[in-house]
Protein backbone atom coordinates (compact mmCIF):
# COMPACT_ATOMS: atom_id res chain seq x y z
CA UNK A 1 0.00 0.00 0.00
CA UNK A 2 1.25 3.41 -1.21
CA UNK A 3 1.69 6.58 1.31
CA UNK A 4 -1.38 8.31 -0.38
CA UNK A 5 -3.46 5.02 0.29
CA UNK A 6 -2.24 4.56 4.05
CA UNK A 7 -3.26 7.81 4.91
CA UNK A 8 -6.56 7.58 2.93
CA UNK A 9 -7.19 4.51 5.13
CA UNK A 10 -6.32 6.09 8.53
CA UNK A 11 -8.47 9.03 7.68
CA UNK A 12 -11.81 6.91 6.98
CA UNK A 13 -10.96 4.63 9.80
CA UNK A 14 -10.26 7.20 12.23
CA UNK A 15 -13.30 8.97 11.65
CA UNK A 16 -15.21 6.39 11.92
CA UNK A 17 -14.02 6.18 15.77
CA UNK A 18 -14.65 9.80 16.04
CA UNK A 19 -18.41 8.87 15.60
CA UNK A 20 -18.37 6.30 17.68
CA UNK A 21 -16.71 8.37 20.34
CA UNK A 22 -19.48 10.91 20.23
CA UNK A 23 -22.09 8.25 19.98
CA UNK A 24 -20.77 7.06 23.29
CA UNK A 25 -20.77 10.79 24.51
CA UNK A 26 -24.45 11.28 23.58
CA UNK A 27 -26.38 8.41 24.35
CA UNK A 28 -27.45 7.59 28.12
CA UNK A 29 -26.77 4.02 27.88
CA UNK A 30 -23.59 3.78 30.06
CA UNK A 31 -25.51 1.86 32.95
CA UNK A 32 -29.32 -0.01 32.14
CA UNK A 33 -31.09 -1.78 34.67
CA UNK A 34 -34.38 -3.51 34.61
CA UNK A 35 -36.60 -4.14 37.01
CA UNK A 36 -40.10 -6.07 36.65
CA UNK A 37 -42.14 -6.10 39.60
CA UNK A 38 -45.16 -7.98 40.78
CA UNK A 39 -46.92 -7.50 37.90
CA UNK A 40 -45.55 -7.16 34.75
CA UNK A 41 -47.54 -3.81 34.21
CA UNK A 42 -45.12 -1.98 36.92
CA UNK A 43 -41.55 -3.44 35.03
CA UNK A 44 -39.61 -0.57 33.29
CA UNK A 45 -35.69 0.10 32.48
CA UNK A 46 -33.65 2.82 33.99
CA UNK A 47 -30.76 3.88 31.18
CA UNK A 48 -27.80 6.19 32.90
CA UNK A 49 -25.81 8.25 31.03
CA UNK A 50 -23.05 11.33 30.92
CA UNK A 51 -25.51 14.03 30.64
CA UNK A 52 -29.27 12.55 31.78
CA UNK A 53 -30.97 9.80 33.08
CA UNK A 54 -34.14 8.06 31.39
CA UNK A 55 -36.79 5.74 32.50
CA UNK A 56 -38.56 3.46 30.23
CA UNK A 57 -41.82 1.93 31.26
CA UNK A 58 -43.47 -1.06 29.65
CA UNK A 59 -45.94 0.74 28.52
CA UNK A 60 -43.46 2.40 25.98
CA UNK A 61 -43.66 5.74 27.86
CA UNK A 62 -39.93 7.59 28.55
CA UNK A 63 -38.91 10.21 30.60
CA UNK A 64 -35.36 11.21 30.53
CA UNK A 65 -33.76 14.24 32.62
CA UNK A 66 -30.51 15.78 32.71
CA UNK A 67 -28.50 15.61 35.67
CA UNK A 68 -28.44 19.30 36.90
CA UNK A 69 -25.09 18.52 38.98
CA UNK A 70 -22.07 16.77 38.05
CA UNK A 71 -21.55 15.86 42.14
CA UNK A 72 -24.53 13.68 41.24
CA UNK A 73 -22.78 11.29 39.37
CA UNK A 74 -20.49 8.86 40.74
CA UNK A 75 -16.74 8.64 39.91
CA UNK A 76 -16.46 7.04 37.15
CA UNK A 77 -19.01 9.07 35.04
CA UNK A 78 -17.31 12.25 36.54
CA UNK A 79 -14.30 10.99 35.23
CA UNK A 80 -15.76 10.02 31.95
CA UNK A 81 -17.57 12.76 30.75
CA UNK A 82 -14.46 15.18 31.24
CA UNK A 83 -12.18 12.43 29.47
CA UNK A 84 -14.25 11.70 26.39
CA UNK A 85 -14.38 15.43 25.94
CA UNK A 86 -11.01 16.24 25.99
CA UNK A 87 -10.64 12.50 23.66
CA UNK A 88 -13.09 14.22 21.00
CA UNK A 89 -10.87 17.69 21.41
CA UNK A 90 -7.84 15.48 20.18
CA UNK A 91 -8.97 13.64 17.97
CA UNK A 92 -10.58 16.43 16.03
CA UNK A 93 -7.46 18.45 16.05
CA UNK A 94 -6.12 14.71 15.03
CA UNK A 95 -8.20 14.60 11.84
CA UNK A 96 -7.61 18.47 10.88
CA UNK A 97 -3.83 17.60 10.62
CA UNK A 98 -4.45 15.01 8.22
CA UNK A 99 -5.48 17.62 5.93
CA UNK A 100 -2.59 19.52 6.14
CA UNK A 101 -0.01 16.51 6.18
CA UNK A 102 -1.53 14.76 3.71
CA UNK A 103 0.59 14.00 0.38
CA UNK A 104 -2.17 15.08 -2.02
CA UNK A 105 -2.74 18.47 -0.56
CA UNK A 106 -0.17 21.43 -1.40
CA UNK A 107 -0.11 22.96 2.47
CA UNK A 108 3.15 22.07 2.78
CA UNK A 109 5.85 21.62 0.08
CA UNK A 110 8.74 19.38 1.64
CA UNK A 111 7.34 15.61 1.80
CA UNK A 112 9.27 15.01 5.42
CA UNK A 113 7.27 18.04 6.65
CA UNK A 114 4.14 16.18 5.86
CA UNK A 115 4.97 13.48 6.74
CA UNK A 116 5.76 14.33 10.35
CA UNK A 117 2.41 16.14 10.77
CA UNK A 118 0.77 12.68 9.54
CA UNK A 119 2.69 11.16 12.22
CA UNK A 120 1.52 14.01 14.62
CA UNK A 121 -1.99 13.31 13.70
CA UNK A 122 -1.75 9.28 14.24
CA UNK A 123 0.03 10.59 17.78
CA UNK A 124 -3.39 12.50 18.33
CA UNK A 125 -5.38 9.83 17.63
CA UNK A 126 -3.59 7.12 19.56
CA UNK A 127 -3.84 9.63 22.70
CA UNK A 128 -7.60 10.18 21.90
CA UNK A 129 -7.88 6.74 21.69
CA UNK A 130 -6.38 5.78 25.58
CA UNK A 131 -8.49 8.63 26.73
CA UNK A 132 -11.54 7.18 25.66
CA UNK A 133 -10.32 3.30 26.53
CA UNK A 134 -9.79 4.61 30.27
CA UNK A 135 -13.64 5.50 31.42
CA UNK A 136 -15.10 2.84 29.43
CA UNK A 137 -13.16 0.19 30.83
CA UNK A 138 -13.23 1.99 34.77
CA UNK A 139 -17.40 2.35 34.56
CA UNK A 140 -17.53 -1.56 33.23
CA UNK A 141 -15.29 -2.23 35.80
CA UNK A 142 -17.49 -0.77 38.62
CA UNK A 143 -20.95 -1.83 36.80
CA UNK A 144 -19.28 -5.69 37.22
CA UNK A 145 -18.15 -4.99 40.45
CA UNK A 146 -22.10 -3.90 41.69
CA UNK A 147 -23.28 -6.38 39.82
CA UNK A 148 -21.56 -9.28 41.50
CA UNK A 149 -21.57 -7.89 45.03
CA UNK A 150 -24.52 -10.01 47.33
CA UNK A 151 -24.62 -6.68 49.66
CA UNK A 152 -26.06 -5.17 46.10
CA UNK A 153 -30.25 -4.55 45.84
CA UNK A 154 -31.47 -6.54 43.10
CA UNK A 155 -33.36 -3.79 42.06
CA UNK A 156 -30.34 -1.30 41.87
CA UNK A 157 -27.95 -4.31 40.13
CA UNK A 158 -26.91 -2.61 36.59
CA UNK A 159 -25.46 -4.22 33.64
CA UNK A 160 -23.33 -2.82 30.59
CA UNK A 161 -25.38 -0.54 28.05
CA UNK A 162 -24.52 0.06 24.94
CA UNK A 163 -22.27 3.24 25.11
CA UNK A 164 -19.70 0.45 26.56
CA UNK A 165 -19.24 -1.60 23.60
CA UNK A 166 -19.08 1.75 21.38
CA UNK A 167 -17.19 3.20 23.60
CA UNK A 168 -14.21 0.03 23.10
CA UNK A 169 -15.08 -0.10 19.07
CA UNK A 170 -14.35 3.47 18.94
CA UNK A 171 -10.62 2.96 21.32
CA UNK A 172 -10.13 -0.20 18.63
CA UNK A 173 -10.44 2.13 15.23
CA UNK A 174 -8.83 5.29 16.95
CA UNK A 175 -6.00 3.04 17.74
CA UNK A 176 -5.83 1.36 13.96
CA UNK A 177 -6.18 4.34 12.53
CA UNK A 178 -3.25 6.13 14.47
CA UNK A 179 -0.85 3.42 13.39
CA UNK A 180 -1.61 3.46 10.46
CA UNK A 181 -0.93 7.11 10.39
CA UNK A 182 2.70 6.47 12.17
CA UNK A 183 3.67 4.47 9.28
CA UNK A 184 4.37 7.23 6.82
CA UNK A 185 7.66 7.77 7.82
CA UNK A 186 9.35 10.83 5.90
CA UNK A 187 12.08 10.22 3.44
CA UNK A 188 15.36 9.58 5.26
CA UNK A 189 18.00 10.32 2.77
CA UNK A 190 17.54 11.07 -1.19
CA UNK A 191 17.76 8.18 -3.08
CA UNK A 192 19.43 8.49 -6.88
CA UNK A 193 19.55 6.17 -10.17
CA UNK A 194 16.58 3.82 -10.59
CA UNK A 195 14.48 2.19 -8.23
CA UNK A 196 15.65 -1.39 -7.88
CA UNK A 197 18.89 -1.33 -8.62
CA UNK A 198 22.01 -1.09 -5.87
CA UNK A 199 23.62 2.23 -6.46
CA UNK A 200 27.80 2.43 -7.75
CA UNK A 201 30.26 1.38 -5.71
CA UNK A 202 32.95 4.04 -5.26
CA UNK A 203 36.67 3.41 -5.66
CA UNK A 204 39.06 6.21 -4.08
CA UNK A 205 41.75 7.49 -6.79
CA UNK A 206 44.95 6.22 -5.78
CA UNK A 207 47.04 8.25 -8.41
CA UNK A 208 50.23 10.42 -7.37
CA UNK A 209 49.82 13.57 -4.99
CA UNK A 210 51.91 15.34 -6.76
CA UNK A 211 50.85 16.83 -10.57
CA UNK A 212 53.74 17.68 -13.04
CA UNK A 213 54.16 18.42 -16.98
CA UNK A 214 55.48 15.17 -17.88
CA UNK A 215 57.17 15.38 -21.78
CA UNK A 216 58.42 12.51 -24.10
CA UNK A 217 61.06 13.15 -26.81
CA UNK A 218 59.84 13.24 -30.19
CA UNK A 219 59.92 10.28 -32.58
CA UNK A 220 62.98 10.21 -35.03
CA UNK A 221 61.28 8.19 -37.27
CA UNK A 222 59.58 8.61 -40.49
CA UNK A 223 55.11 8.54 -40.53
CA UNK A 224 54.51 5.53 -42.51
CA UNK A 225 50.35 5.81 -42.55
CA UNK A 226 48.61 2.15 -42.79
CA UNK A 227 46.27 1.51 -46.51
CA UNK A 228 47.21 3.69 -49.71
CA UNK A 229 48.02 7.36 -47.94
CA UNK A 230 51.41 8.09 -47.89
CA UNK A 231 53.36 11.70 -47.12
CA UNK A 232 55.60 12.73 -49.61
CA UNK A 233 58.22 13.79 -47.04
CA UNK A 234 59.04 11.99 -44.09
CA UNK A 235 58.71 14.28 -41.15
CA UNK A 236 61.38 14.03 -38.61
CA UNK A 237 61.65 15.03 -35.42
CA UNK A 238 62.58 19.50 -35.02
CA UNK A 239 66.52 20.12 -35.00
CA UNK A 240 65.24 23.49 -33.15
CA UNK A 241 63.82 22.75 -30.19
CA UNK A 242 65.48 20.64 -27.26
CA UNK A 243 63.26 18.34 -24.46
CA UNK A 244 65.74 20.12 -21.72
CA UNK A 245 63.77 23.67 -22.46
CA UNK A 246 60.60 22.58 -21.06
CA UNK A 247 62.11 20.95 -18.08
Amino acid sequence: MGRIGKEIAGQIISFLGLVLVSVTCGIPMWRVTSYIGANIVTGQTIWDGLWMNCVMQSTGQMQCKLNDSVMKLSKDLQAARALVIISLIVGFIGFILTFVGAKCTGCLDKDSSKANVVILSGCLFIVSAVLVLIPVCWSAAITITDFQNVLTIETQKRELGASIYIGWAAAALLLVGGIILTTSCPPQKPMYGYPGYPPAQMYPYAGPANYGPVYAPPSSQPYTAPGSYAPTKPYGAPTAYSARQYL
